[in-house]
């Protein structure tokens, strides 16, 4: 029986159509149909059909006269609207840039276009990517596809929905203080946070800048590995990426340990369990799924070690007061004089800067800014903002100690799976489930979730797996060995069809 095209990974889809199976524009028009039967789901902002189709003729003309193309070359992706994209609209979900057009692709983006990708949209996210629950963007709320009645986690929740609905077989995303790896969890696919640097942030719409970070999303972590691979690299235009060399990550995943067996074939490695990710506060389905996970890995060959990460706690309020001083900062560049909205009527110019301001920000976009004038402001800077940079790197301080004795931390990726949409009401509750992703994301780690079962109401649980300083592509290797022993990434929503 064949496999509908939307049914196959990134991988084999690249595999259909080195062999001829089939061709970009078919595979390219199957997304857009699939996209436009699904708006239900609220995962696109804009659609570029026309765009993408020609993309994808000239990706099939391409390999007609033969020249050279890589394994990305002819694969529709979709980018989260925090990309900036030439001839298309990117807003970062929010009215503030309503319309916008920028006149350069990120960097991301035009690596992915230099890899013959084939952009089919934006993707919708929480405004300005401040949120975990896609219930942030002025352009209405993303649909778990596993219950439309619940959140996808955000901020990249439509990255993820996008996967995990077959729209589409692999789309970016970013992270600053779990936004890839918590909608990762909620939706059932794979998604990998690199070490901050790693990809090029130059063209990424601004949140906090120490702490954004570019990622890929798709059902499996080979399908991860392909991504990155064109994502991953120096950029001498952004100030923050790092000089350093970009293993093959295909080459890696694919290389068995050296104490590898056919049974075994994570034999010789330590997975540190902290005490601290499997306490109060989590709920009994998810520690289930997770420990079953982490059997799973003993039974592979890994060794469980028991680790500390004491400040685990402390990282949810030096993680919201470190990232809404920067938001505070970058976001000041929004009112209404050089670019995006500005308010139709006001007096002078202070009253043009409120009043537009006041228009163009969502409810959580104004309370982060807030909180980060407040923290920055003359008297409290010193008070608040300096101890949160001196804790950050006391956290930082934790992980290295914890692989002294360790290769790969493991623990779960949220404390719950995807609450209910306009279930949560106070913000302070909402920050909580960050808990297990902020120490990586303030310690600039490499993290990425991998599904692992299923947890309440039939919903996937998330492990979260996370490696030292430019250790992506062991990380990778792990997922990949965890997804050829079990089968929770090829689960699908039953619902859609």
């Amino acid at each position: 029986m064949s496999i509908a095209l939307h049914d196959l990974t990134l991988a084999e889809q690249s595999q259909q159509l080195a062999s001829g199976q089939t061709t970009s524009v078919a595979l390219t028009q199957h997304a857009l149909d699939r996209i436009a039967a699904h708006t239900e789901l609220g995962a696109f902002l804009h659609v570029d059909a026309a765009g993408a189709l020609a993309a994808a003729a000239a990706s099939d003309a391409r390999r007609t006269v033969g020249q050279p193309f890589g394994p990305l070359d002819g694969v529709p992706i979709a980018h989260k609207d925090i990309f900036v994209t030439h001839g298309l609209p990117t807003t970062a979900a929010s009215k503030m840039l309503k319309g916008y057009q920028s006149p350069f692709d990120a960097t991301v983006v035009a690596q992915l276009k230099a890899a013959g990708a084939v952009t089919v949209g934006k993707l919708n996210c929480d405004e300005f990517a401040m949120g975990g629950a896609n219930e942030n963007s002025a352009y209405g709320v993303a649909r778990n596809p596993w219950d439309t009645t619940r959140i996808p986690g955000g901020s990249s929740g439509a990255s993820a929905v996008a996967v995990s609905a077959r729209l589409v077989a692999a789309t970016t995303g970013t992270d600053t203080g779990g936004s890839i790896r918590q909608p990762a969890a909620l939706t059932g696919i794979t998604g990998i946070k690199p070490t901050y640097g790693r990809c090029s942030r130059y063209g990424m719409i601004a949140f906090a800048s120490s702490l954004d970070q570019a990622g890929p999303m798709a059902r499996t972590a080979e399908d991860c590995a392909m991504l990155l691979q064109a994502m991953s690299g120096y950029d001498q235009r952004d100030a923050t990426s790092a000089q350093e060399p970009v293993p093959d990550f295909m080459a890696v995943i694919n290389t068995p340990r050296a104490d590898a067996t056919t049974a075994q074939p994570l034999k010789g490695l330590r997975v540190g369990v902290p005490k601290e990710f499997f306490g109060e506060g989590v709920s009994a389905d998810v520690l289930t799924a997770t420990r079953a996970a982490l059997s799973q890995l003993e039974a592979m060959g890994a060794t469980l070690v028991d680790i500390s990460l004491p400040r685990t706690e402390l990282s949810i309020p030096v993680y919201y007061i470190i990232a809404p001083a920067e938001a505070s900062s970058n976001l000041s560049r929004f009112d209404g004089v050089k670019f995006g909205h500005r308010a139709a009527k006001y007096g002078d110019l202070n009253d043009m800067y409120r009043k537009t301001r006041a228009e163009g920000f969502g409810a959580e976009v104004k309370r982060r800014i807030m909180i980060g004038t407040y923290v920055l402001s003359h008297g409290y800077y010193d008070a608040y903002y300096l101890q949160a940079q001196k804790l950050r790197r006391m956290i930082a301080d934790d992980f290295q100690a914890a692989f002294k004795v360790c290769d790969v931390i493991a623990g779960p990726v949220s404390p719950s799976v995807a609450r209910p949409i306009g279930s949560q009401t106070d913000p302070v509750a909402e920050y909580l489930a960050d808990i297990f992703t902020l120490p990586a994301s303030l310690a600039g780690l490499p993290g990425m979730s991998v599904p692992c079962g299923f947890g309440e109401h039939g919903l996937p649980v998330g492990l979260q797996l996370i490696g030292n300083y430019w250790q992506e592509a062991g990380l990778l290797h792990t997922a990949h060995a965890f997804q050829q022993a079990t089968d929770w990434h090829q689960r699908r929503p039953t619902s859609l069809s």
